[in-house]
């Protein structure tokens, strides 16, 4: 059975020799680009299933190119995974701000980044699958799994992956309250490396988009968040 199709961005070609031998491996097919222009044009044209993305590239850098992926209606709900030595706080932030769904700091291991790559996909046919409650609505405002597709009276709101993932989650849990770590493990997978200041962020993000229906996601001093009931 043929496995899924994975694009590997980096401009080093050792790097992606590394990646695509242990990617090749597992049977996936494989994809590369090393300029972040060639990553738009090959995923706009050939629709991977998942992008391991270098933030650091000669012309448009990574960031750009998760801004522009996850804006284009063709390729907003295909996976990134952000491979990096950019280590700092700040960037890593604002990639999941952006709608990216991993990162993995240079140097890395090639089977921590299989593993998280199959963790991944895994959730993301599981969720396809799932079709039981792929629609709620709370009111005017309707999450459709299935489009992946917030509305408020019938207007769109434009939210990242995460953004949608989190509001996804705790609607799905109405009245459940839920540490950041919590919320981490169940949008992105167990021992997701991600600081607790990046999910307030998605939140103050989230809330700023839902306009009046903002109150709907609570805080619970010194524990977390909930959907309100």
């Amino acid at each position: 059975m043929a496995k899924e199709t994975i694009l590997i961005v980096d401009d080093e070609q050792d790097i992606i020799e590394l990646i695509k031998y242990n990617l090749k491996n597992e049977g996936y097919a494989i994809l590369t680009a090393q300029t972040g222009e060639q990553a738009v044009k090959i995923a706009e044209q050939s629709q991977p299933d998942l992008m391991v993305l270098d933030l650091m590239l000669p012309g448009i850098d990574g960031l750009e190119v998760t801004k522009y992926l996850k804006n284009n209606e063709q390729t907003r709900d295909m996976p990134i995974v952000m491979l990096t030595a950019k280590g700092e706080e700040s960037d890593i932030v604002t990639g999941l701000e952006l709608g990216a769904n991993d990162y993995i700091s240079k140097p890395f291991s090639p089977k921590v980044l299989v593993a998280r790559i199959r963790a991944i996909l895994r959730r993301r046919k599981k969720n396809f699958a799932d079709t039981p409650d792929r629609i709620k609505q709370i009111g005017e405002m309707i999450i459709d799994r299935a489009r992946h597709m917030v509305t408020i009276e019938g207007n769109a709101v434009d939210l990242t992956l995460s953004e949608f993932e989190l509001l996804s989650f705790l609607a799905d849990k109405k009245g459940w309250v839920f540490t950041r770590g919590q919320i981490v493990d169940a949008i992105r997978g167990e021992n997701y490396a991600v600081t607790e200041r990046s999910i307030d962020v998605v939140i103050v993000g989230l809330r700023k988009k839902l306009k009046n229906y903002a109150s709907v996601i609570e805080t619970v001093r010194g524990v977390g968040y909930r959907f309100r009931e």
